[in-house]
C-alpha cells in the first residue's frame, strides 16, 4: 500500500466476506490513537452461504468491487488485508496441555511457551478440520494455579488449558483462494467474533464477564470473556437472513420487499403493535397493492429471534453461567446488522434474563468518523482493521517511553527506516530485548499468536 506523503503512519484494510454484503475498510491510528476511517468499499455478497464460500467466482467478484471502491475512497492502492472467518463450520473445544523443562534452573522464556503451544497446535482433529487458533486461557507451574503470565517464573512442569477454535480446511483455503485470486495477500486470518470483540467491548467487560452476540447475516456468532481472557465460542447457524425468509414466505411477497419490511416496519416485540395496523406493499407487474398486518409481521419476527435468542443461552448456558463462580457481570452486548432491529435488546433480556446493550465501534472511530461507520453492521470491519493495526500500536507503545508526549504520528516510524513509504505494518509481530540477569540468553518477548498466523500462512500458501 502506498504512503501518504504528510502522514507516514501505517495502514491497515480490513474484509469481512459476509453472506449479504463484503466490506473493506482502510482505516490508520491518528494522533489520538483513534482509528480514522480512510475510506470503504461494500459490494453485495453473491457467493457466500451462512458464512461459508459457496461460490468462488462470484465472491471474487464481490470483493474486487468492494476493494476497488475502498481504494478509490482512500486514494491508496491496496495489496493486503486481515479477513474474517466465520460459518456453521467453526467449533471451539477446550484442552489442557503440558511439558517437562529440562532447564528448571532457568526462568520460563517465550521458547517455553512456544513448546507449549505447538504441542496443541499439533493435536490430531478430525479428517478435513483445521485448528485456527490456540487460545491459552490459564497456566500452571508445578501445580501453582491461577497464573496468567509464567515467563519469568521458575519451574519444571508448565501446563495451561486453552481453548481452541477448530474450522474445515476446506472453508479455510476457499476464503484464501478468493482473497489470492483477487490480487490481494492475506496478512492475517482471524475468527470474525474475536474482530468484533475489539471493536465494541470494554477491558472492564472482558475483566467482568461478557457475551458477545455479533448478529449476522447468515450467522450468529457468540463469544464469551471472563477475566480478561476468552473463555467460549460458537457460531449459531442462523441470522437476519432467516427472518427475511420468514415474512417472505409468511407474507407472501418477494425477498427485497421482506428485507424493506423487516429494516423499515420490522419490530421484535410483537406486543406493541394493534390489529388495525396495516402497511400497503406495492403488487407486481400492475397488480392491487398487499396489505400486510403489521402485528402478523411482529409474531413472524418474534417467533424466529426468539429461536436465535434461545439456541445464544443454551451456549451461555454450556459455558456454566448459571454457576456462581462464572456470573458474567457485565451481560450481554449485541452487535451486527441484526442487532439494529427494533426492540431486540428488550426482547433478549426477556428471554435471558441479563443485562443487554447495543455493541457499537464507535469508541475506537475518531469523532469525525461518517455515521455508518459507527454502526453495529461495521463492527466486524472495524475490528478487522484494530488487528491489522495492532503490531505498530503495540511497537509504538514499547518504543516510547513513559512520561513523554509522542504522538501516534511516530507508529511504525522505526520498525520500517529502509522504507519509509511503506505504511503497511510488518506481519511478524514486533519484537523487543527485555535484559534479565538471571537469564542472559533470554529471548526477545513475542506475540505466541504470531507463531500461530505465520503457520496458518505457510499450511494455506502450500496449497495455494
Amino acid at each position: 500500500m502506498e504512503a501518504n506523503e504528510e502522514n507516514k503512519q501505517p495502514l491497515a484494510v480490513g474484509l469481512d466476506i459476509g453472506t449479504t454484503k463484503i466490506v473493506a475498510l482502510v482505516g490508520r491510528f491518528n494522533e489520538h490513537s483513534k482509528m480514522e476511517v480512510l475510506g470503504m468499499g461494500k459490494a453485495r455478497s453473491m457467493g457466500v452461504h451462512r458464512g461459508v464460500v459457496s461460490n468462488i467466482t462470484q465472491t471474487i467478484e464481490s470483493i474486487k468491487q468492494a476493494i476497488d471502491e475502498a481504494a478509490n475512497q482512500s486514494g491508496h492502492s491496496i495489496n493486503q488485508v486481515v479477513v474474517g472467518i466465520a460459518g456453521q463450520h467453526i467449533k471451539s473445544l477446550q484442552h489442557s496441555d503440558y511439558i517437562n523443562r529440562s532447564n528448571p534452573d532457568e526462568v520460563i522464556l517465550d521458547s517455553d511457551l512456544k513448546e507449549l503451544i505447538d504441542n496443541v497446535n499439533n493435536l490430531v482433529m478430525r479428517p478435513g478440520e483445521k485448528i485456527i487458533h490456540v487460545l491459552p486461557q490459564e497456566f500452571k507451574v508445578d501445580g501453582q494455579t491461577e497464573i496468567k503470565e509464567p515467563r519469568g517464573m521458575y519451574g519444571t512442569r508448565l501446563e495451561a488449558s486453552f481453548h481452541i477454535v477448530v474450522g474445515q480446511v476446506s472453508s479455510i483455503k476457499n476464503i484464501a483462494r478468493c482473497v489470492t485470486n483477487s490480487g490481494l495477500k492475506l496478512s492475517e486470518i482471524t475468527l470474525e467474533p474475536l474482530a468484533s470483540a475489539e471493536a465494541v467491548l470494554s477491558t472492564e467487560e472482558k475483566e467482568a464477564g461478557v457475551v458477545l452476540v455479533d448478529i449476522g447475516g447468515g450467522t450468529t456468532d457468540v463469544a464469551i470473556f471472563k477475566d480478561g481472557i476468552i473463555r467460549h465460542t460458537a457460531v449459531i447457524p442462523f441470522g437476519g437472513n432467516v427472518i427475511t425468509e420468514d415474512i417472505k414466505e409468511g407474507c407472501s411477497i418477494i425477498e427485497k420487499q421482506a428485507e424493506l419490511l423487516k429494516i423499515k416496519f420490522g419490530s421484535a416485540w410483537p406486543g406493541e403493535n394493534k390489529e388495525n395496523e396495516i402497511v400497503s406493499i406495492p403488487g407486481l407487474r400492475g397488480r392491487d397493492p398487499k396489505e400486510i398486518s403489521m402485528k402478523m409481521l411482529s409474531k413472524i419476527i418474534h417467533a424466529r429471534v426468539v429461536e436465535i435468542i434461545e439456541q445464544v443461552y443454551q451456549e451461555i448456558k454450556n459455558y456454566g453461567h448459571e454457576e456462581t463462580k462464572r456470573k458474567l457481570i457485565a451481560g450481554i452486548v449485541l452487535t451486527g446488522g441484526g442487532s439494529q432491529l427494533k426492540h431486540i435488546k428488550q426482547l433478549v433480556e426477556y428471554v435471558t434474563g441479563m443485562d443487554t446493550r447495543i455493541g457499537y465501534p464507535n469508541e475506537h472511530l475518531a469523532s469525525h468518523s461518517d455515521e455508518e461507520y459507527t454502526t453495529p453492521a461495521y463492527a466486524t470491519a472495524v475490528g478487522l482493521v484494530l488487528k491489522g493495526l495492532q503490531p505498530a500500536k503495540e511497537a509504538y507503545q514499547e518504543s516510547t517511553p513513559r512520561g513523554t508526549e509522542e504522538t501516534v504520528e511516530n507508529l511504525g516510524a522505526e520498525k520500517q527506516p529502509a522504507a519509509p513509504e511503506k505504511t503497511q505494518p510488518e506481519e511478524e509481530a514486533p519484537r523487543f530485548e527485555e535484559k534479565d540477569e538471571e537469564a542472559p540468553e533470554r529471548l526477545p518477548r513475542t506475540n505466541i499468536f504470531s507463531n500461530w498466523t505465520e503457520k496458518l500462512r505457510k499450511f494455506l500458501n502450500e496449497d495455494l
